[in-house]
């Protein structure tokens, strides 16, 4: 069951971000200009969900590029972690680190989390699709890493 963002909501302004990728250097919002973007917040490199799901859009990122969409992988794990994850699943996608995890408080993905009873801060797995003028197009919030990529090709592209 997705959750509510509990900072953005449709509609609004994508909050801009410049964070270091593994291929492509310094990424910003605004150096996405005009295009349309998949960004997903996603907790660790190399783990069994979050391999699942990148994996997910990896198999299925031309079909988010036939749709004019342009995916970004964030999570707190370090470039050469980053570098690491591309070359042992092969993706074919830019993947930014946000050690400070900046990105993630400015999206509302960066709070509260329960495991196995446990509370906890830390990263929420969460999409955001944004639209070609910045805005937020969709989110998807708190998902699971199974069949997520499925659901947003079916429901938002």
């Amino acid at each position: 069951m997705m959750g509510i963002n509990p900072k953005l909501k449709v509609g609004d302004a994508a909050p801009d971000f410049s964070l270091e990728s593994d291929t492509h250097g310094q990424v910003s919002l605004s150096d996405m200009k005009g295009k349309k973007l998949v960004i997903y917040f996603y907790p660790k490199d190399m783990t069994p969900g979050c391999t699942r799901q990148a994996c997910d859009f990896r198999d299925n990122h031309q079909k988010f590029e036939a749709a004019g969409y342009t995916i970004l992988g964030v999570s707190p794990d370090p470039i050469e972690r980053h570098a690491k994850f591309r070359e042992k699943h092969d993706l074919n996608f830019i993947l930014m680190a946000d050690p400070e995890h900046e990105m993630a408080e400015a999206y509302g993905v960066w709070r509260e989390k329960t495991n196995y009873g446990k509370k906890y801060i830390g990263l929420v797995r969460s999409t955001f699709m944004i639209d070609a003028d910045g805005k937020i197009a969709e989110i998807q919030d708190n998902v699971r890493a199974t069949g997520h990529v499925d659901r947003l090709i079916r429901d938002s592209i």
